[in-house]
């Protein structure tokens, strides 16, 4: 049942129930806005189309929920490649510390783990998701699950959703905070988009990011690496003239398809847009050895080779780089693996260290936007007034989260931006109480 201060109304066999604030999606952001808007005294209807609220913040950090990081704005800001400047106005109304404190506030212990990512203390992502529906329930929020929207429209006096034939919630404000398309299972199948068009919202290209690597390497076709996990190692994505246009240092995993892990999926962006502009395949390199130069890395290998000449190559390199890895760049070298020391020239031994430091593949592809973690494009920034996230084009429409063309590297950054742009729409669109 609605709070009793939401307004009910009987027209021609339908019903109606007007709020201050509908917030269509009960994911991080839109649990957020909701939240918000109610603390400010306005009376909010929160509609879910699941069953149940905060699935993918359940899922999050692997079931423990990276709910922020304790880093700088600016350094938070650099890990939000997609846009992450359009927050900068965001912040100044609510940052990554205020979502500490919010969350400490309500009883829910934080802990700091490596690169300033933030987790419950328990661990568990689903404290936190019971923490935020417990607020929403002590606000008199009218949570409304297992409700699909079918249509929205916009008016003067109050914009309207249809949740069935007979059935509609109006509002003053409207808050869409219905993610993107990436991991669908959670709700996220791009409902958002129709409405934000409709309203006169330019979406722009969406694509998968935070997203694995397809290749048509011959060792990739032939399963020569898979399942190889790589540690601490850098990748780079490389221009045409070769030169790296980003890196990342991190792990990552050869797969039966391409490549994955934390190092690729932060790297998986930029490929991906280079591939939209019509590169048929992107370059990548790969440093197994990044804490040395490529100087004191042959230097390493000649002293070896030069100490044992009667060792097998595979004996007297063991442990430098993964045997498995080592073995195939021997073979790709054109090297036997029992080739003695004493055999093995300075041109060998060159080409060896290049690949170890330097190894490039290609890549053609990612696997989908639904198997991706995050979505890239969604409503142009260009249209969002940055410091309340309301429409530049419809008065009281407002968007937060995933939907909006903004989106970080995994680590509580895409998180962060769904909760400060979430606050940030909650509080302005509680501005306009009837």
């Amino acid at each position: 049942m609605p709070p009793i201060h939401a307004k009910l109304m009987f027209e021609r066999n339908e019903y109606i129930m007007i709020n201050d604030v509908i917030v269509v999606g009960g994911g991080p952001s839109g649990l957020m806005a909701a939240i918000t808007a109610a603390e400010q005294g306005a009376n909010v209807a929160l509609i879910e189309k699941g069953n149940k609220l905060g699935t993918k913040l359940a899922i999050s950090g692997g079931g423990r929920c990276n709910v922020t990081n304790r880093l700088s704005k600016e350094e938070i800001i650099k890990h939000i490649p997609g846009n992450g400047k359009f927050l900068y106005s965001a912040f100044s109304v609510f940052d990554n510390y205020d979502i500490i404190n919010f969350f400490e506030n309500m009883g829910v212990a934080l802990k700091e783990e490596d690169h300033g990512r933030m987790f419950p203390a328990s661990d568990s992502a689903q404290s936190v998701v019971q923490t935020l529906v417990n607020r929403l329930k002590e606000l008199n929020v009218n949570i409304m699950l297992n409700t699909p929207v079918k249509a929205v429209h916009y008016d003067q006096d109050y914009h309207t959703v249809l949740i069935d034939e007979n059935e509609y919630v109006k509002a003053k404000s409207l808050i869409i905070a219905v993610g993107g398309m990436s991991v669908p299972h959670t709700g996220s199948t791009g409902d958002g988009y129709a409405w934000a068009k409709k309203a006169g919202h330019t979406i722009t290209e969406l694509y998968p990011t935070e997203v694995a690597l397809t290749s048509n390497e011959t060792f990739i076709k032939e399963k020569t690496l898979q399942g190889l996990s790589l540690r601490d190692i850098s990748l780079s994505v490389l221009n045409k003239h070769k030169k790296a246009i980003i890196t990342h240092r991190m792990d990552m995993v050869f797969t039966h398809f391409g490549i994955s892990g934390p190092a690729v999926l932060r790297c998986s962006q930029f490929v991906v847009k280079k591939l939209l502009k019509g590169y048929k395949a992107v370059t990548m390199s790969l440093d197994l050895l990044p804490d040395k130069n490529i100087d004191e890395v042959e230097a390493t290998i000649k002293n070896l080779v030069n100490d044992y000449p009667q060792r097998s190559i595979k004996n007297a390199l063991k442990g430098i780089i993964p045997e498995r890895l080592f073995l195939f760049l021997l073979q790709k070298n054109n090297l036997d693996e029992s080739m003695k020391c004493g055999n093995v020239s300075n041109e060998h031994i060159r080409e060896l260290v290049k690949d170890i430091k330097q190894f490039t593949f290609t890549v053609n592809g990612s696997l989908s936007i639904e198997k991706a973690f995050v979505t890239g494009g969604g409503v142009s920034t260009n249209e969002i007034i940055p410091n309340t996230m309301e429409s530049k084009l419809t008065e009281r429409l407002f968007f937060c989260g995933e939907i909006i063309d903004v989106h970080g590297y995994t680590g509580g950054y895409n998180i962060t931006s769904a909760l400060i742009t979430g606050h940030t729409a909650g509080l302005n669109a509680s501005y306009y109480k009837y």
